[in-house]
């Protein structure tokens, strides 16, 4: 049976310590990218085939994580929807977070109103 090799003796305290923050420092910074999006705004997102709105809570390289979502299933007119909630015709809430993958996006706008919360 092999002998487990056990890293931790060959280096000092302060190495291993600046190992796990060059670690940290490196995992963190691979799921970073430049985006539009400020965490805990509203956004009206429009994807290929929907229409979302909800409070950003984070920003991935792959994703955005949305809170207190709704897919807004009919819009009626864009122009007019966009001058609050009422103006949905169709309006189904998520009961959890939603994930929309970034390359999926057409466009989006911030939505300063209150978010949708009950199905129409």
């Amino acid at each position: 049976m092999a002998k487990k090799l056990d890293l931790r003796s060959a280096f000092t305290d302060e190495q291993t310590q600046e190992i796990q923050n060059i670690t940290e420092k490196a995992i963190t910074s691979a799921d970073t990218i430049d985006h539009p999006f400020e965490l805990g705004k509203s956004y009206l997102i429009r994807t290929v085939t929907m229409v979302d709105v909800g409070r950003v809570t984070k920003v991935t390289r792959h994703f955005i994580v949305m809170d207190n979502a709704s897919w807004i299933a009919d819009t009626g007119r864009f122009g007019e929807c966009l001058k609050g909630p009422d103006e949905f015709k169709e309006i189904e809430p998520f009961p959890y977070q939603i994930y929309i993958n970034l390359d999926s996006i057409i466009d989006a706008t911030p939505w300063p109103f209150t978010l949708p919360t009950k199905s129409k």
